[in-house]
């Protein structure tokens, strides 16, 4: 693409990466999404386990697009905008993961839902850094499982871990 047509379409290059990346990330949310939404009915500690299995697998093919999205935070301290798309993204993001990974209701439960998505949230953003860091050396499902248990004060069906 031409810089005159990145200009007209984009405004700058800069605009084009951050639209690209935007799209990844997208992308990636969807396939997590796919996964989560596949997670087998069992006991909460055990679908808990299957569906951080899940998450973790989820990066695998997403590795350029996660790390470039730290950058994408970084810059938003620059851009109004940019922040402002990333503040509805994160709210988003809890709301879908307490729905998904708890079963909690955003319309009937909202408090309780912002707080245990904000848990999930932090979870899933340390989880990323942590593959990032040392993708070989992360916690396993069960142990990520029996920690938002913890983390959420519930015991769930812990039998055989």
């Amino acid at each position: 693409m031409s810089t005159a047509a990145i200009g007209y379409h984009f405004g700058t290059t800069d605009s084009l990466l951050v639209e690209a990346l935007m799209r990844g990330i997208e992308e990636w949310s969807a396939r997590l999404d796919d996964r989560l939404r596949s997670a087998p009915a069992r006991p909460q500690r055990e679908r808990l386990a299957a569906i951080w299995g899940s998450v973790t697998e989820s990066f695998h093919g997403y590795r350029g697009v996660l790390a470039a999205s730290f950058e994408l935070i970084a810059r938003a301290d620059e851009d109004s905008e940019l922040r402002d798309q990333l503040r509805l993204t994160v709210e988003h993001a809890r709301h879908g993961l307490a729905t998904q990974m708890l079963d909690i209701d955003p319309q009937r439960e909202p408090e309780r839902a912002h707080r245990a998505g904000t848990v999930c949230y932090a979870m899933l953003s340390g989880l990323i850094v942590q593959w990032l860091v040392e993708p070989t050396n992360l916690p396993d499902r069960d142990a990520l499982a029996d920690g938002l248990l913890d983390a959420l004060g519930e015991s769930g069906d812990r039998t055989g871990s």
